[in-house]
């Protein structure tokens, strides 16, 4: 018996933009996340066996969601109203909080807070927090950003992305940055060890040791790191560390070295000595951008693991841990892995930058072009 072929299922354009956004969003629910993706499929012309196969479904769950769609569109996704008490909040209401909390203060805040608002709205308080979290608000937080300036960001990004994704032959390419003014501290009072039921803790005030700075390069092909303390940050300090990375680098590999546009970089010390050595190659990464230079995973790493809960009675102490630690490191590298392409890169700050800026300000930023 021949197997009836079903009407083919089309989408339109807003259609398939709403149905492939329940697929992305974190906010859907897994439920009605899946019967947008058996649409999404089945509409790439498949039959509902094949559509079960590939999603790992039941034949039946596919047919199902098929014919729902195709009586009622997107709507049928939805589950249907369910037996219970009527509903006491208009939409007017909920619109009413949502509107003061986006756009509005309360005379003595500067955000909202749930018994601020439930007071001036008349609601309790458990209804104003269904209503934030049903629309995703969280007047309490507040998160920070930095767009570079830089002319050349495009550029920069191109270049320096383009080194991580496929770095050159013959060569070795450098993340290196100077991590300054890490503070040597002791507590006042000896540390309380953790317990069942009960943290770590130590006490908020300490004695300050001294300072140092840790100057590191890191080898994006490896994960190894060369890394050296020094009193002070200056050009001196970053001239003679030159000098220690110099020392350890092959004499027949080239040297690609990504860093920052800090002062102590280009003042005419290093020109000259970089001058004199063709086989080192520089790569800036644009201002206000140090999450383009791998070596600040790095610091973070030894922040975390190390210096935050460290106690140190002198300078000593706290570049002997520091040393210890990228001995430790060495011993066992791992790389860190790059995923994202200078187009992805670009792409995500112009979806910021349109998203959030008014619409006559958006910068723009030009993504066309070959690129790594």
């Amino acid at each position: 018996m021949a197997v009836q072929q079903l009407a083919p299922l089309i989408l339109s354009d807003d259609e398939r933009a709403e149905l492939t956004s329940l697929t992305m969003r974190r906010k859907t629910a897994q439920a009605l996340a899946l019967r947008a993706r058996i649409v999404l499929t089945c509409a790439e012309g498949g039959q509902n066996t094949e559509v079960a196969v590939k999603l790992g479904l039941d034949r039946q769950t596919v047919g199902k969601w098929r014919r729902r769609f195709m009586a009622q569109r997107v709507a049928g996704l939805h589950d249907e109203p369910r037996s219970g008490a009527p509903r006491t909040i208009d939409d007017a209401r909920i619109e009413a909080v949502i509107v003061r909390t986006l756009e509005s203060c309360p005379e003595n805040a500067t955000h909202w807070s749930s018994r601020d608002m439930a007071k001036t709205s008349g609601l309790s308080v458990s209804t104003v927090q269904r209503i934030w979290r049903a629309f995703g608000l969280q007047p309490h937080r507040m998160e920070t950003f930095k767009l570079s300036t830089d002319p050349n960001f495009v550029a920069k990004v191109r270049d320096v992305v383009g080194l991580y994704v496929s770095p050159p032959e013959h060569a070795i390419v450098l993340c290196v940055d100077e991590k300054s003014q890490i503070q040597a501290l002791d507590r006042s009072q000896p540390l309380l060890p953790m317990r069942p039921g009960q943290a770590a803790r130590r006490s908020h005030d300490y004695k300050r040791h001294g300072t140092t700075s840790l100057f590191a390069a890191l080898d994006i092909a490896t994960g190894r790191v060369i890394g050296k303390c020094y009193g002070r940050h200056r050009t001196a300090e970053f001239r003679k560390f030159l000098d220690e990375i110099e020392a350890a680098v092959p004499r027949e590999l080239d040297v690609h070295l990504v860093m920052d546009n800090y002062v102590t970089h280009k003042t005419p010390m290093i020109r000259r000595w970089l001058a004199k050595r063709p086989r080192w190659h520089v790569h800036l990464t644009p201002t206000s951008s140090s999450w383009l230079n791998q070596v600040e995973r790095f610091f973070a790493l030894l922040t975390d693991k190390k210096i935050r809960r460290g106690v140190y009675r002198s300078v000593a102490a706290l570049r002997a841990d520091i040393a210890s630690f990228i001995e430790r490191h060495n011993a066992d590298p791992k790389p860190f892995r790059w995923t994202k392409s200078a187009d992805d890169i670009l792409a995500s700050i112009e979806r910021f930058c349109r998203y959030n800026a008014p619409a006559k300000q958006a910068p723009m930023l030009r993504t066309s072009g070959s690129g790594h």
